[in-house]
């Protein structure tokens, strides 16, 4: 009998230049400038080396972004698309809140999704969640199914233009981030 060798193997945040994401220490560099409220040297500093440390002591796993291929005009597009709906979201909650009437009534449904990609879920899931008048409450993974929560769901043509703005945001997903011709999961 001969001893096996081990030999470990390498993943992720072990070696320092894995850890050292320069452009992760800037982006945390200014969300401390800006949680500081004040645009100063010992604040630009603080941040750096804030962000240093974390990244250094508290690596992050890379994205999973095997596959993924960014329609860079269709995203475009889409965020002003979301800009403009984003604006008119904000009205209606708004309206719904003054508005001499009582509370709509809300709903949660359960959504089938059809997104392969994580990556491509989790950005549908910030972009619906960021709109006001809906949120994604749940994520099942395995099943590929959104539960959320709808703020006016008082009549059926509510409830069809909640889950068809839904099916919107998914078909516009697919197009920007998975590239395939026509549905996959029926």
């Amino acid at each position: 009998m001969s001893p096996t060798q081990f030999t470990p193997r390498r993943s992720f945040g072990h070696n320092l230049t894995d850890r050292f994401r320069p452009w992760f220490i800037v982006w945390l560099t200014v969300m401390w400038v800006l949680l500081m409220g004040e645009f100063t040297w010992a604040n630009t500093v603080a941040g750096l080396l804030l962000g240093t440390v974390i990244t250094m002591l508290l690596p992050l796993p890379k994205l999973p972004t095997s596959g993924i291929r960014v329609d860079i005009p269709k995203l475009f597009v889409f965020v002003i698309r979301w800009v403009g709906q984003l604006i008119v979201a904000a009205i209606h909650v708004s309206w719904l809140a003054i508005r001499p009437a009582d509370p709509p009534r809300s709903a949660i449904f359960k959504v089938p999704m059809r997104l392969d990609s994580e990556l491509a879920l989790y950005f549908a899931t910030c972009a619906y969640n960021l709109q006001p008048g809906g949120c994604v409450t749940d994520i099942d993974l395995a099943n590929r199914t959104w539960t959320i929560h709808v703020l006016s769901a008082g009549t059926q043509k509510d409830v069809e233009k909640a889950l068809a703005d839904v099916k919107k945001l998914e078909r516009s997903m697919i197009e920007i981030f998975e590239k395939r011709k026509g549905p996959k999961h029926g």
